[in-house]
């Protein structure tokens, strides 16, 4: 294709692709981008969980996948992860404001955890910005049923930094 031809196409792309215009902002504005990006998309998990105006949805699906295309066109391995652990922290603090959810949400805060904690078993620099956070989670689930807190204690506790501190 011709030169012209090729910036129809990528500019077409880009007027109809919302991912696409945010991985340019990205790509031209670094940094800037990437925190506005993490604020969005803090913002949309946070209102599966508590929104600011209307009924809960709670669609658990829609906030991972917000925080999966946030690791996508940002590339942010930090920004996910905490991500993440916002995900796992909210639905914590739902269950802990509206009672005992069922056994898919549970599952599905318990291998988000899981995420969190591999990650941070392979990078202790991870581990550091986030230890605190990951020890509170398991502390606010106390009481919370289907053994919920019993996956995070048995999660969290297989850190091996947590033998190094």
């Amino acid at each position: 294709m011709e030169h012209k031809e090729l910036v129809g196409i990528i500019t077409e792309l880009f007027k109809a692709n919302k991912p696409v215009q945010d991985y340019f902002a990205v790509k031209i504005n670094g940094e800037a981008a990437i925190e506005e990006l993490y604020e969005k998309a803090a913002e949309e998990v946070t209102n599966e969980f508590f929104p600011t105006k209307g009924y809960v949805k709670l669609r658990l699906s829609v906030a991972k996948k917000t925080i999966s295309e946030y690791k996508k066109i940002t590339g942010d391995a930090e920004g996910a992860t905490g991500l993440m652990l916002y995900y796992v922290e909210l639905g914590t603090e739902f269950t802990n404001t509206y009672g005992d959810i069922d056994l898919p949400f549970y599952n599905s805060m318990l291998s988000m955890y899981e995420k969190v904690v591999e990650a941070c078993e392979d990078d202790k620099h991870l581990y550091g910005l986030f230890s605190d956070r990951l020890f509170k989670v398991v502390e606010e689930s106390d009481g919370v049923g289907w053994g919920y807190h019993d996956g995070l204690c048995n999660i969290y506790y297989s850190l091996g930094w947590l033998e190094e501190d």
